[in-house]
Protein backbone atom coordinates (compact mmCIF):
# COMPACT_ATOMS: atom_id res chain seq x y z
CA UNK A 1 0.00 0.00 0.00
CA UNK A 2 1.09 3.53 -0.69
CA UNK A 3 2.72 4.85 2.75
CA UNK A 4 0.49 8.14 1.55
CA UNK A 5 -2.79 6.35 2.65
CA UNK A 6 -1.86 5.48 6.05
CA UNK A 7 -2.46 9.15 7.58
CA UNK A 8 -4.57 11.90 6.48
CA UNK A 9 -3.00 13.21 2.89
CA UNK A 10 -4.30 16.77 1.54
CA UNK A 11 -4.59 17.38 -1.83
CA UNK A 12 -4.44 20.91 -3.65
CA UNK A 13 -6.36 21.16 -6.80
CA UNK A 14 -5.91 23.83 -9.36
CA UNK A 15 -8.61 24.45 -11.79
CA UNK A 16 -8.05 25.81 -14.74
CA UNK A 17 -10.09 27.14 -17.68
CA UNK A 18 -14.05 27.67 -18.03
CA UNK A 19 -16.86 27.04 -15.23
CA UNK A 20 -17.50 23.35 -17.37
CA UNK A 21 -13.94 22.39 -16.32
CA UNK A 22 -14.81 23.38 -12.56
CA UNK A 23 -17.32 20.76 -12.08
CA UNK A 24 -14.89 18.32 -13.41
CA UNK A 25 -12.80 19.99 -10.67
CA UNK A 26 -15.57 19.79 -7.93
CA UNK A 27 -15.97 15.99 -8.80
CA UNK A 28 -12.80 15.07 -8.82
CA UNK A 29 -12.32 16.68 -5.39
CA UNK A 30 -15.27 14.64 -3.90
CA UNK A 31 -13.61 11.33 -5.10
CA UNK A 32 -10.52 11.83 -3.46
CA UNK A 33 -12.41 12.85 0.00
CA UNK A 34 -14.09 10.02 -0.39
CA UNK A 35 -10.96 8.21 -0.38
CA UNK A 36 -9.48 9.50 2.77
CA UNK A 37 -7.58 12.86 1.38
CA UNK A 38 -8.29 16.59 2.55
CA UNK A 39 -8.16 19.63 0.67
CA UNK A 40 -5.83 22.27 1.36
CA UNK A 41 -5.30 25.42 -0.01
CA UNK A 42 -1.46 25.26 0.22
CA UNK A 43 0.32 23.68 -1.70
CA UNK A 44 3.84 23.41 -0.07
CA UNK A 45 1.17 21.44 2.23
CA UNK A 46 -0.03 19.20 -0.24
CA UNK A 47 0.96 15.16 -0.76
CA UNK A 48 -0.70 15.85 -4.09
CA UNK A 49 -1.23 18.65 -6.72
CA UNK A 50 -3.94 18.05 -9.24
CA UNK A 51 -4.21 20.54 -12.29
CA UNK A 52 -7.62 20.26 -13.90
CA UNK A 53 -6.15 21.67 -17.12
CA UNK A 54 -7.68 23.62 -20.20
CA UNK A 55 -6.65 22.92 -23.82
CA UNK A 56 -8.97 25.13 -25.98
CA UNK A 57 -6.75 27.90 -26.76
CA UNK A 58 -3.12 28.81 -26.67
CA UNK A 59 -3.28 31.12 -24.18
CA UNK A 60 -4.81 28.32 -21.96
CA UNK A 61 -2.29 25.79 -22.57
CA UNK A 62 0.19 28.01 -22.06
CA UNK A 63 -1.73 28.95 -18.67
CA UNK A 64 -1.84 25.04 -18.22
CA UNK A 65 1.90 23.89 -18.80
CA UNK A 66 3.32 26.60 -16.57
CA UNK A 67 1.09 25.72 -14.04
CA UNK A 68 2.26 22.12 -14.38
CA UNK A 69 5.82 23.48 -14.38
CA UNK A 70 5.41 25.11 -11.26
CA UNK A 71 4.43 22.05 -9.40
CA UNK A 72 7.39 19.87 -11.04
CA UNK A 73 9.88 22.45 -9.50
CA UNK A 74 7.82 21.89 -5.83
CA UNK A 75 7.94 18.67 -6.13
CA UNK A 76 11.89 18.87 -6.38
CA UNK A 77 12.11 20.03 -2.97
CA UNK A 78 8.91 17.50 -1.77
CA UNK A 79 10.55 14.29 -3.33
CA UNK A 80 7.12 12.40 -2.00
CA UNK A 81 4.96 14.80 -3.43
CA UNK A 82 2.29 13.57 -6.23
CA UNK A 83 1.69 15.92 -9.42
CA UNK A 84 -1.61 15.23 -11.54
CA UNK A 85 -2.36 16.55 -14.50
CA UNK A 86 -5.87 15.83 -16.00
CA UNK A 87 -8.98 17.78 -17.97
CA UNK A 88 -8.74 18.86 -21.48
CA UNK A 89 -4.43 19.10 -22.31
CA UNK A 90 -4.36 15.60 -21.23
CA UNK A 91 -7.40 14.44 -23.30
CA UNK A 92 -5.71 16.25 -26.21
CA UNK A 93 -2.30 15.70 -26.08
CA UNK A 94 -1.61 12.49 -24.30
CA UNK A 95 0.72 10.96 -25.68
CA UNK A 96 2.97 14.23 -26.67
CA UNK A 97 2.27 15.17 -22.60
CA UNK A 98 3.61 11.97 -21.06
CA UNK A 99 6.82 11.81 -23.05
CA UNK A 100 7.48 15.96 -22.04
CA UNK A 101 6.86 15.73 -18.63
CA UNK A 102 8.14 12.80 -17.06
CA UNK A 103 8.00 14.47 -13.51
CA UNK A 104 4.15 14.38 -13.40
CA UNK A 105 3.04 10.78 -11.73
CA UNK A 106 -0.29 10.31 -13.63
CA UNK A 107 -2.39 11.57 -16.79
CA UNK A 108 -6.10 11.62 -16.32
CA UNK A 109 -8.60 12.67 -19.53
CA UNK A 110 -12.02 14.19 -19.64
CA UNK A 111 -13.98 10.89 -19.48
CA UNK A 112 -11.62 9.22 -16.69
CA UNK A 113 -11.15 11.47 -13.63
CA UNK A 114 -13.54 9.91 -11.64
CA UNK A 115 -11.19 6.69 -11.18
CA UNK A 116 -8.58 9.35 -9.65
CA UNK A 117 -8.39 8.17 -5.93
CA UNK A 118 -8.14 5.07 -7.04
CA UNK A 119 -5.13 5.38 -9.72
CA UNK A 120 -3.60 7.20 -6.78
CA UNK A 121 -3.50 4.54 -4.46
CA UNK A 122 -1.60 2.42 -6.93
CA UNK A 123 1.80 2.38 -7.28
CA UNK A 124 1.75 0.67 -10.15
CA UNK A 125 -0.03 3.53 -12.38
CA UNK A 126 3.14 5.85 -11.60
CA UNK A 127 3.57 7.44 -14.86
CA UNK A 128 0.33 6.25 -16.68
CA UNK A 129 -2.36 7.74 -18.73
CA UNK A 130 -5.97 7.38 -18.58
CA UNK A 131 -7.83 9.25 -21.47
CA UNK A 132 -9.68 6.80 -23.27
CA UNK A 133 -13.16 8.09 -24.56
CA UNK A 134 -15.81 6.17 -22.40
CA UNK A 135 -18.84 9.23 -23.28
CA UNK A 136 -18.52 10.09 -19.78
CA UNK A 137 -21.63 11.89 -18.33
CA UNK A 138 -22.18 13.27 -14.89
CA UNK A 139 -24.94 12.58 -12.80
CA UNK A 140 -26.39 13.55 -9.21
CA UNK A 141 -24.59 10.62 -7.54
CA UNK A 142 -21.10 11.70 -7.64
CA UNK A 143 -19.48 13.02 -5.22
CA UNK A 144 -18.56 16.53 -5.49
CA UNK A 145 -17.01 19.28 -3.01
CA UNK A 146 -18.89 22.73 -4.16
CA UNK A 147 -16.50 25.30 -4.27
CA UNK A 148 -18.00 28.36 -5.46
CA UNK A 149 -19.14 30.40 -2.06
CA UNK A 150 -21.47 28.18 0.06
CA UNK A 151 -24.58 29.76 -1.36
CA UNK A 152 -24.59 29.45 -5.11
CA UNK A 153 -23.78 26.33 -7.41
CA UNK A 154 -23.07 25.42 -11.20
CA UNK A 155 -24.77 22.74 -12.29
CA UNK A 156 -23.26 21.20 -15.69
CA UNK A 157 -26.55 19.84 -17.28
CA UNK A 158 -24.80 18.14 -20.08
CA UNK A 159 -21.38 16.99 -21.56
CA UNK A 160 -19.81 17.63 -25.22
CA UNK A 161 -21.09 19.40 -28.45
CA UNK A 162 -23.47 18.92 -30.95
CA UNK A 163 -21.87 22.40 -33.21
CA UNK A 164 -19.21 22.39 -35.87
CA UNK A 165 -17.54 26.19 -35.47
CA UNK A 166 -14.84 26.05 -37.81
CA UNK A 167 -12.08 27.48 -34.65
CA UNK A 168 -13.48 24.97 -31.85
CA UNK A 169 -11.27 21.98 -30.72
CA UNK A 170 -14.22 21.17 -27.90
CA UNK A 171 -16.19 18.58 -29.40
CA UNK A 172 -13.12 16.40 -30.42
CA UNK A 173 -11.59 17.01 -26.64
CA UNK A 174 -15.45 16.05 -25.02
CA UNK A 175 -17.49 14.31 -27.58
CA UNK A 176 -20.45 14.76 -29.11
CA UNK A 177 -23.47 16.24 -27.00
CA UNK A 178 -24.64 14.27 -24.24
CA UNK A 179 -27.48 15.43 -22.15
CA UNK A 180 -28.15 14.41 -18.36
CA UNK A 181 -31.72 12.91 -17.81
CA UNK A 182 -33.84 15.98 -16.54
CA UNK A 183 -34.74 14.14 -12.90
CA UNK A 184 -30.67 14.50 -12.67
CA UNK A 185 -30.27 17.41 -13.17
CA UNK A 186 -33.46 18.17 -10.74
CA UNK A 187 -32.21 15.57 -7.98
CA UNK A 188 -28.56 17.24 -7.93
CA UNK A 189 -30.15 20.58 -7.50
CA UNK A 190 -32.59 19.73 -4.69
CA UNK A 191 -29.38 18.06 -2.80
CA UNK A 192 -27.76 21.39 -3.24
CA UNK A 193 -30.53 23.19 -1.88
CA UNK A 194 -30.61 21.39 1.25
CA UNK A 195 -26.80 22.04 1.65
CA UNK A 196 -27.45 25.84 1.35
CA UNK A 197 -27.34 26.74 -2.21
CA UNK A 198 -29.83 29.51 -3.40
CA UNK A 199 -28.12 30.43 -6.35
CA UNK A 200 -27.74 27.71 -9.41
CA UNK A 201 -26.33 28.47 -12.59
CA UNK A 202 -26.79 26.25 -15.40
CA UNK A 203 -23.84 25.38 -17.79
CA UNK A 204 -23.47 23.36 -21.02
CA UNK A 205 -21.49 23.80 -24.25
CA UNK A 206 -24.56 25.27 -25.15
CA UNK A 207 -27.54 25.04 -23.08
CA UNK A 208 -30.14 25.75 -25.37
CA UNK A 209 -29.25 22.41 -27.30
CA UNK A 210 -30.37 20.87 -23.98
CA UNK A 211 -32.07 17.21 -24.84
CA UNK A 212 -31.88 17.64 -28.37
CA UNK A 213 -29.42 14.78 -28.79
CA UNK A 214 -32.40 12.86 -27.62
CA UNK A 215 -34.35 14.69 -30.50
CA UNK A 216 -36.28 16.91 -28.08
CA UNK A 217 -35.93 20.54 -26.81
CA UNK A 218 -35.86 20.17 -23.01
CA UNK A 219 -34.20 23.46 -21.30
CA UNK A 220 -37.93 24.62 -20.87
CA UNK A 221 -39.09 21.34 -19.50
CA UNK A 222 -35.87 21.28 -17.25
CA UNK A 223 -36.49 24.84 -16.10
CA UNK A 224 -40.20 24.41 -15.61
CA UNK A 225 -38.95 21.61 -13.21
CA UNK A 226 -36.53 23.82 -11.22
CA UNK A 227 -38.51 26.65 -10.74
CA UNK A 228 -40.84 23.99 -8.21
CA UNK A 229 -37.81 23.33 -6.12
CA UNK A 230 -38.51 25.36 -2.87
CA UNK A 231 -35.65 27.24 -1.29
CA UNK A 232 -33.96 27.72 -4.40
CA UNK A 233 -34.32 31.85 -5.46
CA UNK A 234 -32.30 32.13 -8.63
CA UNK A 235 -31.52 30.22 -11.86
CA UNK A 236 -29.22 31.57 -14.48
CA UNK A 237 -28.81 30.35 -17.76
CA UNK A 238 -25.55 30.38 -19.37
CA UNK A 239 -24.47 29.82 -22.85
CA UNK A 240 -27.55 30.17 -24.60
CA UNK A 241 -26.91 29.61 -28.47
CA UNK A 242 -29.15 31.93 -30.64
CA UNK A 243 -30.38 30.00 -32.94
CA UNK A 244 -32.88 27.65 -30.56
CA UNK A 245 -34.19 30.97 -28.85
CA UNK A 246 -37.91 30.64 -29.43
CA UNK A 247 -41.04 32.61 -27.78
CA UNK A 248 -42.46 30.00 -25.35
CA UNK A 249 -39.06 29.93 -23.56
CA UNK A 250 -38.72 33.54 -23.99
CA UNK A 251 -42.31 34.35 -22.12
CA UNK A 252 -42.05 31.28 -19.63
CA UNK A 253 -38.30 33.32 -19.20
CA UNK A 254 -39.92 37.07 -18.68
CA UNK A 255 -42.58 35.36 -16.27
CA UNK A 256 -40.89 33.59 -14.00
CA UNK A 257 -39.69 35.35 -10.72
CA UNK A 258 -36.99 32.87 -10.22
CA UNK A 259 -35.25 33.05 -13.07
CA UNK A 260 -32.74 36.11 -13.37
CA UNK A 261 -33.70 38.12 -16.00
CA UNK A 262 -29.79 37.40 -17.40
CA UNK A 263 -29.00 35.46 -20.73
CA UNK A 264 -25.95 34.76 -22.36
CA UNK A 265 -26.27 34.16 -25.70
CA UNK A 266 -22.36 34.42 -27.10
CA UNK A 267 -22.42 35.37 -31.17
CA UNK A 268 -18.96 35.58 -31.78
CA UNK A 269 -19.39 37.84 -35.13
CA UNK A 270 -21.22 40.41 -36.70
CA UNK A 271 -19.79 39.77 -40.22
CA UNK A 272 -21.60 37.59 -42.42
CA UNK A 273 -18.09 36.26 -43.83
CA UNK A 274 -16.56 35.86 -40.68
CA UNK A 275 -19.84 34.09 -39.76
CA UNK A 276 -19.86 32.14 -42.20
CA UNK A 277 -16.33 30.84 -41.97
CA UNK A 278 -16.70 30.37 -38.43
CA UNK A 279 -19.47 27.76 -39.43
CA UNK A 280 -22.02 29.44 -37.23
CA UNK A 281 -25.42 28.69 -37.82
CA UNK A 282 -26.92 31.98 -38.08
CA UNK A 283 -25.91 35.31 -39.93
CA UNK A 284 -26.02 39.20 -38.90
CA UNK A 285 -30.03 39.91 -39.76
CA UNK A 286 -30.69 36.96 -37.66
CA UNK A 287 -29.01 37.91 -34.66
CA UNK A 288 -30.10 41.18 -34.83
CA UNK A 289 -33.82 40.12 -34.76
CA UNK A 290 -32.87 37.42 -32.54
CA UNK A 291 -31.54 39.96 -30.04
CA UNK A 292 -34.42 42.59 -30.38
CA UNK A 293 -36.93 39.55 -29.69
CA UNK A 294 -35.44 38.83 -26.73
CA UNK A 295 -35.70 42.41 -25.47
CA UNK A 296 -39.07 42.80 -26.51
CA UNK A 297 -40.22 39.95 -24.83
CA UNK A 298 -37.65 40.29 -21.41
CA UNK A 299 -38.09 43.52 -20.37
CA UNK A 300 -34.51 44.86 -18.69
CA UNK A 301 -33.55 41.54 -19.62
CA UNK A 302 -29.23 41.95 -19.18
CA UNK A 303 -27.68 40.12 -22.64
CA UNK A 304 -23.66 38.91 -22.23
CA UNK A 305 -22.17 37.76 -24.81
CA UNK A 306 -18.91 36.95 -26.69
CA UNK A 307 -17.18 37.90 -29.63
CA UNK A 308 -13.59 36.89 -31.25
CA UNK A 309 -11.65 39.14 -33.48
CA UNK A 310 -8.76 38.20 -35.92
CA UNK A 311 -10.81 35.39 -37.10
CA UNK A 312 -8.69 34.14 -40.40
CA UNK A 313 -9.75 36.26 -43.09
CA UNK A 314 -11.01 39.64 -41.28
CA UNK A 315 -10.76 42.47 -42.97
CA UNK A 316 -10.79 45.61 -41.43
CA UNK A 317 -14.61 46.18 -42.83
CA UNK A 318 -15.38 42.94 -41.48
CA UNK A 319 -13.87 44.32 -37.87
CA UNK A 320 -15.36 47.87 -38.58
CA UNK A 321 -18.59 45.72 -38.84
CA UNK A 322 -18.01 44.30 -35.41
CA UNK A 323 -17.45 47.57 -33.66
CA UNK A 324 -20.30 49.31 -34.83
CA UNK A 325 -22.68 46.01 -33.99
CA UNK A 326 -20.85 45.92 -30.11
CA UNK A 327 -21.92 49.87 -30.04
CA UNK A 328 -25.15 49.68 -31.32
CA UNK A 329 -26.39 46.37 -29.08
CA UNK A 330 -24.84 47.71 -26.45
CA UNK A 331 -24.57 44.71 -24.26
CA UNK A 332 -24.74 45.05 -20.46
CA UNK A 333 -21.86 42.05 -20.33
CA UNK A 334 -19.23 41.08 -23.22
CA UNK A 335 -16.24 39.33 -23.55
CA UNK A 336 -14.13 39.60 -26.53
CA UNK A 337 -11.11 37.18 -27.01
CA UNK A 338 -8.07 37.02 -30.21
CA UNK A 339 -8.58 34.27 -32.13
CA UNK A 340 -6.05 31.28 -31.43
CA UNK A 341 -4.84 29.17 -33.87
CA UNK A 342 -5.43 25.27 -33.07
CA UNK A 343 -4.18 22.39 -34.71
CA UNK A 344 -6.69 20.06 -35.64
CA UNK A 345 -9.57 22.58 -37.05
CA UNK A 346 -10.84 23.51 -39.70
CA UNK A 347 -10.02 27.70 -39.38
CA UNK A 348 -6.44 26.61 -37.75
CA UNK A 349 -5.59 25.17 -42.15
CA UNK A 350 -6.64 28.68 -43.26
CA UNK A 351 -4.37 30.75 -45.04
CA UNK A 352 -5.14 33.93 -44.29
CA UNK A 353 -4.60 34.08 -40.58
CA UNK A 354 -4.01 37.71 -38.98
CA UNK A 355 -1.46 38.90 -37.19
CA UNK A 356 -0.94 39.16 -33.39
CA UNK A 357 -0.55 43.21 -33.64
CA UNK A 358 -4.06 43.48 -35.45
CA UNK A 359 -5.80 41.12 -33.05
CA UNK A 360 -4.35 42.99 -29.91
CA UNK A 361 -5.27 46.43 -31.68
CA UNK A 362 -8.93 45.24 -32.31
CA UNK A 363 -9.16 43.45 -28.89
CA UNK A 364 -8.76 46.60 -27.18
CA UNK A 365 -11.10 48.54 -29.55
CA UNK A 366 -13.63 46.36 -28.74
CA UNK A 367 -13.16 46.35 -25.47
CA UNK A 368 -13.00 50.27 -25.02
CA UNK A 369 -16.34 50.38 -26.43
CA UNK A 370 -17.74 48.25 -24.05
CA UNK A 371 -15.80 49.46 -21.34
CA UNK A 372 -17.96 53.01 -22.47
CA UNK A 373 -21.27 51.07 -22.66
CA UNK A 374 -20.79 49.68 -19.53
CA UNK A 375 -20.00 52.51 -17.34
CA UNK A 376 -22.95 54.09 -19.47
CA UNK A 377 -25.29 51.01 -18.32
CA UNK A 378 -24.31 51.08 -14.85
CA UNK A 379 -25.11 54.86 -13.99
CA UNK A 380 -28.95 53.89 -14.14
CA UNK A 381 -28.52 52.05 -11.11
CA UNK A 382 -27.23 54.96 -8.71
CA UNK A 383 -29.54 55.51 -5.96
CA UNK A 384 -31.45 52.27 -6.62
CA UNK A 385 -32.77 49.46 -3.87
CA UNK A 386 -31.24 46.61 -5.52
CA UNK A 387 -31.65 43.09 -4.13
CA UNK A 388 -28.06 41.58 -3.83
CA UNK A 389 -26.54 38.25 -3.22
CA UNK A 390 -23.98 38.75 -0.24
CA UNK A 391 -21.04 36.68 -0.87
CA UNK A 392 -18.59 37.54 1.43
CA UNK A 393 -15.39 39.39 2.50
CA UNK A 394 -13.83 41.21 -1.01
CA UNK A 395 -10.51 39.46 -2.01
CA UNK A 396 -9.57 42.73 -2.86
CA UNK A 397 -10.53 45.77 -0.61
CA UNK A 398 -9.85 45.34 3.11
CA UNK A 399 -13.05 45.91 5.45
CA UNK A 400 -15.50 45.72 2.11
CA UNK A 401 -17.82 42.78 1.39
CA UNK A 402 -18.94 42.02 -2.01
CA UNK A 403 -22.05 40.66 -3.67
CA UNK A 404 -23.70 40.51 -7.01
CA UNK A 405 -26.97 41.78 -8.67
CA UNK A 406 -29.14 39.17 -10.27
CA UNK A 407 -27.69 40.73 -13.54
CA UNK A 408 -24.04 39.31 -12.11
CA UNK A 409 -22.94 35.96 -12.99
CA UNK A 410 -20.65 34.87 -10.66
CA UNK A 411 -16.55 34.92 -11.69
CA UNK A 412 -17.29 36.59 -15.26
CA UNK A 413 -19.09 39.97 -14.56
CA UNK A 414 -18.89 42.69 -12.10
CA UNK A 415 -19.53 43.01 -8.40
CA UNK A 416 -21.23 44.90 -5.88
CA UNK A 417 -18.71 46.16 -3.05
CA UNK A 418 -20.55 46.66 -0.10
CA UNK A 419 -19.58 49.44 2.49
CA UNK A 420 -21.58 49.70 5.00
CA UNK A 421 -24.87 48.18 6.55
CA UNK A 422 -25.44 44.44 8.43
CA UNK A 423 -24.55 42.31 5.67
CA UNK A 424 -25.24 38.72 5.94
CA UNK A 425 -23.48 36.53 3.80
CA UNK A 426 -25.07 33.59 1.39
CA UNK A 427 -28.57 35.81 1.76
CA UNK A 428 -30.41 38.06 -0.86
CA UNK A 429 -30.48 41.82 0.66
CA UNK A 430 -31.46 45.02 -0.55
CA UNK A 431 -28.63 47.29 -1.11
CA UNK A 432 -28.62 51.32 -2.12
CA UNK A 433 -26.17 51.74 -4.71
CA UNK A 434 -23.67 54.71 -4.12
CA UNK A 435 -21.13 54.91 -6.66
CA UNK A 436 -20.73 53.67 -10.35
CA UNK A 437 -18.12 52.35 -11.80
CA UNK A 438 -17.11 50.71 -15.49
CA UNK A 439 -17.88 47.53 -14.52
CA UNK A 440 -18.70 47.54 -10.61
CA UNK A 441 -21.25 49.18 -8.29
CA UNK A 442 -20.41 50.51 -4.84
CA UNK A 443 -23.62 50.01 -1.98
CA UNK A 444 -25.10 49.90 1.24
CA UNK A 445 -27.43 47.35 2.82
CA UNK A 446 -30.31 49.02 3.80
CA UNK A 447 -32.44 45.90 4.65
CA UNK A 448 -33.24 42.07 4.12
CA UNK A 449 -35.34 40.97 1.28
CA UNK A 450 -39.22 40.58 3.19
Amino acid sequence: MDPLTQAARKVHLISLGCARNRVDSEVMLGTMMGTGWVSTDEPTAADAIVINTCGFIAAAKEESIDTILKAAELKEQKPGLKVVVTGCLTQRYKTQLAKGLPEVDLFIGTDEFTKIGALLDDPAEQGSVHAKRTHYLYNEDMPRVNTLARHSAYVKVAEGCQHNCSFCIIPAIRGRLRSRPISSVVKEVEKLVSEGVIEVNLIAQDLAAFGRDRGTDELLPLLRALVAIPGLQWIRCLYVYPEYINDEFLDFFANEPKIVKYLDIPVQHASDNILKRMNRDVNKKQLVEILARVRERVPGVAIRTSVMVGFPGETDADFAELLEFVGEQRFRHLGCFSYSQEEGTVAGRMQDQVSDEVKDARLAEVMAVQSEVSRELLKSYAGQVLPVLVEGPSPEHELVWQGRLAVQAPEVDGVVYIGDGPVKAGHIQMVKITETHSYDLVGEVVGDIQ
